[in-house]
């Protein structure tokens, strides 16, 4: 009888273990106030993204991106250029395909498509500045672009 309650009270703790371990874990992202009021800036300053050699170019009007780009973004040189193509093909495929969803994700947020070729080399000041655009989209909105945490 000893052993046998014994068992079931394992089992109830294993159980409830591994319920526990089995729970999403809603990850909060450690904002700073400074970070908060780039986030709330209304100032619009266009960032352009583009490289001569491939003619590629996009325009970000995002109020606070500039501001946040070149105050709290990793400076340019931090990351590899591989580091962010890998890190940008993935949020970019995320993207298209939340902007060919909009019933299911808000239209607002994701209007247009980006179109990102692998097999151009587009520089590393076009990567470093759409990378940052994503980390910074991510944690204004709320939203996530792929596994990784968008973190600086």
């Amino acid at each position: 009888m000893k052993k046998n309650l014994l068992f079931k009270l394992f089992c109830l703790v294993f159980a409830g273990l591994l319920v526990l371990s089995c729970t999403a874990q809603k990850e909060v992202l450690d904002i700073s106030d400074q970070e908060q009021s780039v986030f709330n800036s209304k100032e619009e300053e266009p960032v352009e993204i583009k490289d001569v050699d491939t003619e590629y170019e996009i325009i970000i009007i995002e109020p606070g991106f500039y501001t946040w780009l070149n105050s709290i973004a990793r400076p340019e040189g931090y990351y590899s250029q591989s580091f962010l193509e890998s890190r940008n093909l993935i949020m970019v495929t995320t993207w298209n395909n939340r902007v060919q969803q909009p019933n299911l994700f808000n239209p607002n947020l994701y209007e247009l498509p980006i179109n990102y070729d692998p097999n151009i080399d587009y520089g590393y000041e076009v990567n470093y500045k759409l990378y940052n655009y994503f980390i910074y989209f991510q944690r204004k909105y709320n939203q996530r672009l792929g596994p990784f945490l968008p973190r600086i």
